[in-house]
């Protein structure tokens, strides 16, 4: 394990049947075929959304995303000034991000956003760490970067925002992850969703 002060979260939308995205996800369809319902409570969120949103990104200090992730929000249909970490809820000061990846891209939209790490995730949450200043490191995504953060043992949350989706295929969350149990210690259901916190590590 990593020694840290910081808490790293892992954070993500699921459908009931455990998919991240729909079927055919790419850069101009970020979240696949049916995939933005997902975030319709982000995109259209009643006072308890509100609050989850507005709880999460006043806590945050640093996000992680993999390569893919990062190619859907800096993409044509991406993030925006007005729409970001958060969604609307984040707008104005957005957390520094930092993307895992072999590669950094040639060419970025949102420039002043993204840092790329290239020497892999562990090393992202190091650097991570390092500048949230004793606020959440928050892992947003995709699918494969967050299980595989769970899987290295280097989360200490799971938040989950469950929602009442089926998909039928896509991106799933869990497909391949070791067998285990977690501590559920917080379900805030609301219009869209129900939140799920789930604690990893002691």
């Amino acid at each position: 394990m990593l020694l840290r002060m910081a808490k790293v979260v892992a954070d993500i939308s699921v459908s009931l049947d455990g998919f991240v995205t729909g079927p055919d996800p790419s850069p101009q369809q970020g979240m696949g075929r049916g995939g933005l319902a997902l975030h319709t409570w982000a995109l259209e969120p009643d006072a308890i959304e509100q609050a989850v949103l507005a709880e999460s990104v006043d806590a945050t200090g640093v996000v992680i995303m993999g390569r893919r992730l990062f190619d859907v929000v800096d993409g044509p249909h991406g993030w925006t000034d007005e729409m970001g970490y958060g969604a609307r809820a984040g707008r104005g000061a957005q957390p520094p991000v930092l993307v895992v990846t072999r590669t950094p891209p040639e060419k970025v939209r949102l420039v002043d956003r993204f840092t790329f790490v290239v020497d892999g995730l562990r090393s992202a949450i190091a650097k991570g760490i390092a500048v949230a200043d004793d606020r959440d490191v928050v892992i947003m995504g995709g699918g494969e970067t967050i299980r595989r953060a769970i899987e290295e043992g280097v989360v200490d949350e799971l938040r989950l925002h469950l929602s009442p989706v089926l998909l039928g295929g896509g991106t799933p969350l869990f497909a391949g992850a070791t067998p285990g149990e977690l501590r559920q210690i917080h379900v805030r259901p609301s219009g869209h969703a129900t939140h799920l916190t789930y604690r990893l590590s002691s």
